[in-house]
């Protein structure tokens, strides 16, 4: 199956990095722009962008050029991007036809979750169910259930499964969980990551043997 095509529109090259990183754990195909011109020619070249993410202010050509530009000719959704978080360039944002403006700082995960959410709205993205061993991940419900009934899990709990899950068979470094997880920019202490999996191995009931503990590394999810 194809992979659905996202185009990142952004001059700073972090943020074209930890945008993709994340788009990529989601099994999204990534196409990369680092100013407005270079968005376009991309755009025009590549039939099948389901979505972008631009940024507002950009060199050569702005973030509002291109919206402009893309809205002559699609339909495509657009989340725009910008450090500044005026009632004034949000009106100007919607009236150019973009389908969401978020302001930086902000969280990646949340920005993914709104890539999501505005994909099923276009129809590209279906609801989709991750079911393993008797666990059944809602991923647009955001819900679990363990052999048909309900589990309450709070968010890090709900999305620490679901890494677990999406990596099974995988031996997971603490590290590694931790910038999955917790970002890329979070500076806690690791145990927090033993305190998550005890909570959610008790969840899971006979279920949270599948949460195999790895000495001295981390943690592995699988399903004997």
């Amino acid at each position: 199956m194809e992979k659905i095509k996202i185009l990142v529109v952004d001059d700073e090259e972090r943020m074209q990095k930890l945008l993709s990183d994340f788009l990529k754990m989601k099994d999204y195909e990534v196409l990369l722009a680092g100013n407005g011109e270079e968005a376009i020619d991309l755009f025009f070249k590549e039939k099948s962008i389901a979505l972008i993410i631009l940024d507002v202010m950009m060199p050569k050509m702005d973030g509002w050029t291109v919206l402009k530009t893309i809205r002559e000719h699609s339909k495509v959704p657009v989340i725009m991007l910008t450090a500044r978080s005026e009632e004034n360039d949000e009106l100007k944002g919607f009236d150019y036809g973009a389908d969401e403006y978020i302001s930086k700082p902000f969280s990646p995960k949340i920005l993914v979750a709104r890539v999501e959410a505005l994909l099923r709205r276009s129809g590209v993205q279906k609801e989709e169910l991750l079911e393993v061993g008797g666990i059944v991940i809602d991923e647009a419900a955001h819900s679990v259930t363990v052999d048909g009934k309900p589990i309450e899990l709070s968010f890090k709990e709900y999305e620490l499964l679901q890494y677990f899950v999406e990596n099974k068979g995988i031996a997971l470094s603490r590290e590694k969980i931790l910038n999955n997880v917790w970002n890329y920019d979070y500076f806690g202490d690791a145990r927090t990551i033993d305190t998550h999996v005890k909570k959610l191995r008790a969840k899971l009931m006979d279920k949270g043997e599948y949460i195999k503990t790895v000495w001295g590394m981390g943690y592995k999810f699988e399903v004997e």
